[in-house]
């Protein structure tokens, strides 16, 4: 039996610098490295410049990342007989082309190291073809979920306009397979597109340790070791609610998580001991519950259950975990499409003052503003041609405030239409009413020229129509391996808790108001429409009352006025961590290219949450007033 396979994570998003690949690869050992450089946003803005010739289709950080790092596994390769795996999706639009730029590179340095990229996400001459299906949307396997008005325009035009829509992009999400298909025949660097994040992990453990396609429950191991690492700093102490009980310096410059992953598929979340950073249980257990659909984690490759994961520490900055069992992958896989859904533009308007004042200046505002655009200065009216037409207000100004930064507020205008002509005359409108503001008026100018909006619909596509390829520049073609098994998707698990928290009260004994965030910690983020949230805590009492506290009724109370009556949610928990998850479908809108949403990653949303004020039982806040940790801490 193989010894587990060490592979390191070098990006969470394109914003992410080459040199942490290059770190990666420096500051201890590993035997693979990848990057996940894509989301909704780049790959469809990139889209629209690849296709006119001023983008190269691929991401420069990756790129980067790859020819600084040759070198140094060159030097590797010569001092101990070894190399390092290098896998990315940062190849986006265009893999063969930054595959041709790093295999020029190799040879002009006489590197031994095999290049090859991945072909077969890349559906856009196809997009036609696939429109013409009718095709579902990725949450439609629920009959209660609703979606926007937008999304919903674009079904409707599936399905009798389908000539009329602009496609920005199409591509498939790719499982583990080529990559696997390269690594078998010698590739050291594989340049991949529209892959899933977790594909190149659990290609490469896969590989490292001759498992077999119906190896469930490693492959599932293997997936969710990508699913914990795949952020870059997540897993180190980035986007961590309870940071602020460590000591800052602890935060600083932070470094990339690793997975160690045994042949049985558990798996070790750790960081090299040189670079800065916080690896420990509440670390984990926050990023495991990032971008989470549920108890079920659906793969090209594998159908991941996570009722009975398990979390454990093993060590300094080294987290174990198990539990985590799988099956057999469903048959069709997430099909993206980006289409042209209008335009868009913002300004944020800023008011000083008291409360009362403050609302009483952004109510004059934006009345201005409707006004101009009902009446058009004797002009048809032309608010109803806004698709989205928003006054957002933002933070109330502090009482008695001693900076005027703090005693400011802010009303950000966001506006969508079909076309510019809406979006110009809101312009216009503001220009009139320039000089007959309220007192004290001034703005930023956030995105005043129109500009184009990437709708987002999710969908699937078949597994068996996709051409999954591997193509070694100057060489061989190889085509992934077909699926051997697969399970038709049902419904996700929703359910309440077994016990209401009015029957089983009395035993925590009397409360305090606190802020939630006291004693629970949180996580949220974006999943296409859907914002998904989760909570847990550290105690068995804890999580008792935690699980009979939190109940759907519940979290749509606490989201107070953001709550639609067409939203939907989904909640299960999570014992062996100690944590209740939900799903709130249709919070982000269109999704997050387009959502108007200030927070339309939704990464704010669980700090929102808890952030109120709610009645805990005293005894849990006592056990965490004033507690401090350090990074050397086990948690």
């Amino acid at each position: 039996m193989k010894r587990s396979i060490a592979i390191a994570n070098c990006s969470g998003c394109n914003w992410d610098q080459g040199s942490q690949m290059a770190k990666q690869i420096t500051e201890g050992h590993i035997d693979a490295v990848y990057g996940d450089y894509l989301a909704e946003m780049n790959l469809s803005d990139n889209a629209r410049a690849y296709r006119t010739g001023a983008h190269l289709g691929w991401e420069k950080t990756a790129e980067d990342g790859i020819l600084l790092s040759l070198p140094l596994i060159d030097e590797i390769q010569k001092k101990e007989q070894r190399t390092i795996k290098i896998i990315v999706n940062g190849g986006a639009l265009n893999p063969r082309g930054l595959a041709e730029l790093v295999a020029k590179e190799v040879a002009a340095n006489n590197y031994n190291l095999k290049v090859a990229y991945v072909s077969g996400d890349e559906l856009i001459d196809r997009a036609p073809e696939l429109l013409k299906r009718d095709l579902e949307h990725l949450d439609s396997v629920n009959s209660n979920i609703r979606y926007d008005p937008a999304v919903s325009k674009f079904s409707e035009k599936l399905h009798n306009d389908v000539e009329d829509l602009q496609i920005v992009s199409c591509n498939a999400y790719l499982g583990g397979r080529a990559i696997l298909k390269g690594l078998e025949n010698g590739a050291d660097i594989i340049i991949c597109g529209r892959i899933s994040d977790t594909s190149p992990v659990v290609a490469l453990a896969s590989w490292w340790h001759g498992w077999s396609a119906t190896s469930y429950d490693q492959l599932a191991g293997a997936l969710m070791a990508g699913h914990l690492t795949e952020c870059s700093a997540y897993s180190c102490g980035a986007n961590f609610s309870d940071f602020w009980r460590y000591p800052v310096d602890d935060l600083m410059d932070l470094g990339f998580p690793i997975a160690e992953i045994s042949n049985d598929g558990t798996f070790v979340v750790t960081k090299h001991p040189s670079l800065n950073g916080i690896v420990n249980i509440d670390t984990v257990r926050t990023q495991f519950l990032y971008e989470l659909q549920g108890t079920e984690f659906l793969h090209s490759d594998v159908k991941v259950v996570l009722d009975n994961v398990m979390v454990e520490s093993v060590g300094l900055h080294r987290v174990k975990f198990s539990g985590i069992t799988g099956a057999p992958p469903p048959s069709t896989t997430k099909l993206a499409i980006f289409w042209n859904a209008g335009y868009q533009s913002q300004v944020t308007a800023i008011a000083t003052g008291t409360a009362s004042q403050v609302d009483a200046k952004f109510d004059l505002y934006e009345k201005q503003l409707r006004l101009w655009l009902t009446k058009q200065c004797g002009d048809k009216s032309i608010i109803d041609d806004f698709d989205v037409l928003e006054f957002q207000r933002f933070a109330h100004p502090d009482p008695q405030a001693p900076t005027q930064n703090r005693g400011s507020s802010f009303m950000r205008i966001f506006a969508q239409a079909q076309t510019k002509q809406p979006l110009v005359s809101l312009k216009e409108g503001v220009v009139f009413y320039g000089m007959q503001h309220y007192s004290g008026y001034h703005f930023i100018v956030n995105a005043w020229a129109p500009r184009d909006i990437n709708t987002f619909f999710p969908s699937t596509i078949a597994q068996e129509e996709l051409e999954e390829t591997v193509t070694f520049i100057g060489g061989e073609t190889y085509a992934a391996d077909n699926l051997v098994k697969c399970e038709p998707v049902g419904p996700r698990k929703n359910y309440e808790p077994e016990v209401c928290l009015s029957t089983i009260a009395d035993k925590f004994g009397p409360t305090v108001t606190s802020f939630l965030s006291e004693v629970v910690l949180s996580r949220s983020g974006d999943k296409g429409s859907n914002s998904n949230i989760g909570f847990f805590v550290h105690e068995d009492d804890e999580f008792q009352w935690l699980r009979s506290y939190f109940t759907s009724d519940k979290l749509r109370e606490l989201i107070g006025e953001d709550w639609k009556e067409w939203y939907h949610i989904e909640r299960v928990e999570f014992p062996g961590i100690k944590a209740v998850h939900f799903v709130i479908y249709g919070i982000l809108g269109r999704g997050v290219s387009s959502s108007s949403r200030l927070d339309n990653l939704g990464k704010g949303f669980a700090d929102w949450i808890t952030s109120k004020e709610v009645e805990i039982p005293k005894k849990f806040v006592d056990r965490y007033k004033g507690k401090r940790y350090s990074a050397d801490q086990w948690s």
